[in-house]
């Protein structure tokens, strides 16, 4: 069993910054994967930032590619992103999901946090 909760989200400016993070618990932590999912109002869940491998490898949407950093810290059971060069578009609440797979669709993934809203002003 792993609880996640999410934060770090809030109000930020177009070409602001904010920096997410996920902390897990359960003793378990290191044997999941980790990955940052995104929901904008009307619209399905989707997937942002995922770190993988042994070899701390990353893979990001297309949306998000070059703005947005995701890291784990497994000592800490904790998960961040960095998101910077923010637009209105990303505008969504922000969740971390834990699983067993590295996929990229949400329905892949057995635990959720309760999310944090981000919202970008233009």
């Amino acid at each position: 069993q792993v609880q996640l909760v999410e934060s770090g989200g809030g109000l930020v400016q177009a070409g602001g910054s904010l920096r997410l993070s996920c902390a897990a618990s359960g003793r378990t932590f290191g044997t999941y994967v980790m990955a940052w999912f995104r929901q904008a109002p009307g619209k399905e869940r989707e997937f942002v930032a995922i770190p993988y491998g042994p070899g701390g490898s990353t893979y990001y949407a297309d949306s998000v590619k070059g703005r947005f950093t995701i890291s784990r810290d497994n000592a800490k059971n904790t998960m961040y992103l960095q998101m910077n060069s923010l637009k209105p578009e990303d505008t969504a609440v922000y969740y971390c999901a834990a699983g067993r797979a590295a996929r990229i669709v949400a329905d892949a993934y057995d635990y959720w946090g309760q999310g944090t809203q981000v919202t970008v002003s233009s």
